[in-house]
């Protein structure tokens, strides 16, 4: 796939594109809504938008000046044109998450998805667009004065492997997919705002970047967003991203993790015949206990802390002592400090455990261990106060929802771990069964979450132009 390389420090707001670049849109257009329209539409996702409310977690309160600027943003014509808009879209965008849905998108292999998202941002808008060096789809459309960048994306990659069957299949109002959900419908809310902006003909004081991310599932370990947010790159100013459904919940705090393969390696060797060798299939199940009783006694209290033996594998035979053996863990923490020591305790019981087995061999050579650290994503929390959060509460609560800001492991602990604004929004809609072949997403109402997109994408970028 054509890739043009941006250097780190380079002019990334004029990059040099990969696809034709489209032509901007005509100055801010007065529309001819009427004040009704807006009350209209207000009354109708209050209502559409209500069943969509999660548990019993406290909702916050925006501050009052943040909910009179999204009111008179909402109040826009401009603004309730694009709004129209997105209703109008809505086959249109069921479409897209069809055709995306089924170009494959396992890990470290988004290329063909990419291209397509990466044409599709050029047809309905963006001024340029560019694959970066790792995968990431970047489309910019540039704003009046371009002072500022709002970056604004969902990922590309699913956690399927290649080979995965993703053929849509519809059944009534149902469409049943692996991935269709997490998180191709992201990326269908991105792609649609930026058609809407388009067609209202909106223009923005800061520039927007339309963003298809890759490696943000499993081993991928944020290896887009980490490298959109590298030392030294000029990154965006706020991060708005689209993963997980609903619309109460916004994710303003990362849960930090890490992940580790760990390898028991020996001579292997006839269970019977080479009994006493150094077992790497003992040493593995050594080390999974010791871990278990300290991490047990760590996750008793304190910050909420998580540990998992997801993965073990090793042998050839049941009449073979294994050669290697191995397993995958990982290990989450709201707090850096809890996560550090629950990973120190882990590390401590890998040596012990190569420590005693090669303790209690008869013959032939020791144990060896390679520990490898296959994941890192870093905790933080961002300010609750900052203008992105406040805005992302004040256009949740047009819609009848009260936003409850929320922790999870998403793109944007990259940027909130490095003090930069930025919130997680639900993609919309009902689903479920995600990660699984078996997951689905129901259109119930789905518009109202890319309806909230904009508004926010739009807070944060400005009109070009008074509101009035």
């Amino acid at each position: 796939m054509p890739t043009t390389h941006v250097p780190a420090a380079a002019a990334v707001r004029n990059p040099e594109p990969i696809f034709r670049a489209a032509r901007r849109g005509p100055s801010l257009a007065a529309a001819s809504a009427r004040a009704a329209t807006r009350r209209n539409l207000l009354v109708a996702a209050l209502a559409s938008a209500c069943g969509l409310l999660g548990g019993a977690a406290a909702a916050q309160t925006p501050e009052p000046r943040y909910v009179a600027e999204a009111e008179a943003l909402m109040a826009h014509p401009a603004v309730a044109d694009a709004l129209r808009r997105i209703e109008a879209l809505d086959a249109w965008s069921l479409e897209r998450l069809i055709e995306l849905t089924e170009i494959p998108a396992p890990p470290f292999k988004e290329d063909a998805r990419a291209r397509r998202f990466g044409e599709l941002l050029e047809a309905y808008g963006a001024d340029s667009v560019w694959i970066d060096e790792v995968g990431n789809v970047i489309g910019l459309r540039r704003g009046g004065t371009g002072a500022r960048t709002v970056g604004f994306g969902g990922h590309l990659d699913t956690v399927f492997p290649e080979g995965t069957d993703v053929t849509v299949r519809q059944v009534g109002d149902t469409l049943f997919a692996p991935g269709v959900g997490d998180d191709t419908r992201g990326l269908v809310v991105v792609l649609t705002v930026l058609r809407a902006l388009e067609e209202a003909a909106i223009e923005t004081e800061d520039d927007i970047w339309f963003v298809g991310v890759v490696g943000e599932e499993g081993l991928g370990d944020l290896r887009g967003m980490k490298h959109l947010f590298r030392e030294g790159a000029d990154w965006p100013d706020v991060w708005i991203d689209v993963d997980g459904g609903g619309l109460a919940r916004l994710v303003t705090m990362g849960l930090g993790s890490v992940r580790y393969r760990v390898t028991f390696k020996g001579p292997g060797g006839h269970s019977w015949g080479a009994f006493g060798l150094a077992n790497p299939a003992h040493a593995l199940s050594r080390a999974v206990r010791a871990f278990q009783d300290v991490a047990d006694t760590l996750t008793r209290r304190g910050p909420r802390t998580s540990y998992n033996v997801g993965r073990i594998g090793g042998g050839t035979s049941v009449n073979a002592i294994p050669f290697e053996a191995w397993m995958e863990v990982d290990m989450r923490s709201e707090s850096p400090e809890a996560l550090a020591r629950i990973e120190r305790a882990f590390l401590d019981a890998v040596d012990r455990a190569l420590e005693e087995e090669n303790a209690l061999r008869r013959d032939g050579p020791p144990l060896t261990v390679v520990t490898d650290k296959i994941g890192d994503r870093p905790s933080g929390e961002g300010d609750p106060s900052s203008p992105l959060v406040q805005r992302a509460l004040a256009v949740t609560r047009l819609f009848g929802v009260d936003g409850v800001l929320s922790r999870s492991s998403t793109d944007s602990n990259i940027p909130i771990a490095l003090g930069v604004p930025a919130v997680t929004i639900g993609r919309g809609g009902a689903g479920g069964g995600g990660h699984s072949p078996d997951e689905y997403w129901v259109n119930r109402d789905g518009h109202l979450a890319i309806q909230r997109a904009l508004l926010l994408v739009l807070a944060e970028a400005g009109l070009a132009g008074p509101i009035s």
